[in-house]
């Protein structure tokens, strides 16, 4: 069986280089993201857990529309962050917001002492693929 070639994406951020990686991979019609961050299209990170879980959606959404794929292909979600609390009463806001049904998305919260960028209080990877039979 010959494996698809791998289709990456970036934000374009000075990190990626820095670090080394793919903000998103597509192989196999399956799509892995790294753990995006809320900040803007110039790096920053913006405002408190909400408008940052927001943001951090947002650029999900862009990397997701990338490999033409939507929130709804979503298949699993880890959202690392800060303070649980906050964070659990923002995502549970938006998950309404930013999913389809979010009682389709297997999602896990951990707490952690920090995360990739200074500022930031949340961090979220998702795996998305297209349904059997549809086309990616």
């Amino acid at each position: 069986m010959e494996t698809q070639k791998k289709d990456t994406q970036a934000h374009g951020m000075p990190w990626e280089a820095q670090y080394g990686y793919a903000q998103g991979l597509k192989q196999d019609g399956t799509v892995w993201l790294s753990g995006q961050l809320g900040h803007d299209e110039h790096g920053t990170v913006v405002g408190d857990m909400e408008t940052q879980m927001r943001q951090t959606y947002a650029n999900i959404r862009k990397l997701l529309v990338g490999f033409d794929m939507t929130m709804g292909d979503v298949v699993d979600e880890v959202v690392f962050v800060l303070d649980i609390d906050t964070a659990f009463t923002a995502r549970q806001k938006l998950g309404r917001e930013v999913y389809p049904d979010p009682m389709q998305v297997p999602s896990t919260m951990i707490g952690v002492a920090g995360l990739g960028l200074p500022d930031a209080l949340v961090e979220i990877k998702v795996v998305a693929k297209k349904p059997n039979g549809a086309s990616s």
